[in-house]
């Protein structure tokens, strides 16, 4: 190894400008040759009836995994299997209904060119993906994609960097293409992804997180600011809910609390009804969660009552509640 080390910023700097040079003019490069080849890829993952088994070794075998994770957070079945691992049992993961996109970037890997002679029996569709379309893989698959670069981003052109880079790029295109061809939505992508956070903005409604029952700080219109004071500490959500016959009439806050105390009300002879917002800030029950959190966001409030279609209290939550849950 050189003992000349470049470790000044400018070189360093013009080092990671360079790699990500080449690495974009290698994407670039893949535009053109989104043809009918593509299009016929396409047509075979949307018409498999079973799984998309992504296949590779070494550096295309990690790119292979993050292509197969892609398509199947996107609405299209699959799974990465170790080309190595294949011929030691795991090939009797794939069956006549599923679809192998092998990944290598000379086309030559022996590992992976060991599953077409089984897949060939079984009538598995090949889709390939590597940088030599004259190579032993592209001619015995169904279809071929063309992901060479013209050269590799590291300075030496022998780590798989830009073609890494690339195969990773046209796995993208083809899995944004079976989304939108499926018309998948981000309420599907929040299914298959339950426990990250756009999963609990789009799959948690308001009734998932508010507090119902003994937790509810409710109080009667005709009752005194005083109750109304003692009903909001022992809540404790920063509210109360003005109801009258299940109806909510009105929000009293502790903003609204800060302001009756400034006019010098008397507590014990104001009422409820006097000093509540009505209608006040509400939510129902089914909305998501988020548009709770969006709504005491704009207008800068931390708690909310919860109603049903016909305007009966049936809940409260604040801002605590919805951090709790992973909304906010």
């Amino acid at each position: 190894m050189n003992a000349q080390l470049k470790t000044d910023p400018a070189s360093l700097i013009a080092a990671g400008r360079r790699a990500l040079e080449i690495e974009g003019r290698a994407i670039g490069a893949l535009v053109p040759r989104l043809d009918a080849s593509f299009a016929r890829a396409c047509d075979i993952c949307l018409a498999c009836q079973g799984r998309v088994i992504v296949s590779g070794m070494g550096k295309s075998g990690h790119i292979a995994g993050k292509i197969a994770a892609t398509l199947a957070s996107t609405g299209t079945p699959s799974f990465f299997m170790h080309a190595a691992e294949a011929s030691h049992g795991d090939i009797g993961m794939i069956t006549r209904h599923d679809v192998l996109l092998a990944i290598s970037n000379s086309g030559e890997t022996g590992e992976v060119l060991l599953l077409i002679p089984h897949l060939s029996r079984l009538g598995v569709p090949i889709i390939s993906m590597t940088g030599n379309p004259a190579s032993s893989l592209a001619k015995a698959s169904t279809v071929h994609l063309d992901v060479s670069v013209a050269e590799e981003a590291c300075p030496l052109n022998l780590a798989p960097t830009a073609s890494t880079t690339a195969t990773l790029a046209i796995g993208d295109a083809l899995a944004v293409a079976l989304l939108e061809a499926r018309g998948f939505t981000s309420q599907d992508f929040a299914r298959s992804h339950p426990g990250g956070a756009l999963g609990r903005k789009l799959l948690l409604h308001v009734a998932d997180v508010m507090r119902t029952g003994e937790d509810m700080p409710v109080i009667a219109p005709e009752k005194s600011l005083a109750d109304g004071l003692v009903v909001m500490s022992k809540k404790g959500l920063g509210m109360c809910a003005i109801v009258e016959a299940g109806r909510l009439l009105g929000v009293f806050t502790d903003g609204d609390l800060r302001r009756v105390l400034d006019r010098g009300s008397d507590v014990h002879k104001t009422t409820m009804r006097e000093v509540m917002n009505s209608p006040g800030k509400r939510v129902t029950a089914t909305e998501l969660a988020a548009e709770a959190a969006h709504l005491m966001e704009k207008h800068r409030i931390t708690a909310l009552p919860v109603v049903d279609a016909q305007g009966a209290l049936v809940g409260a939550l604040n801002v605590h509640d919805l951090l709790r849950a992973g909304v906010l």
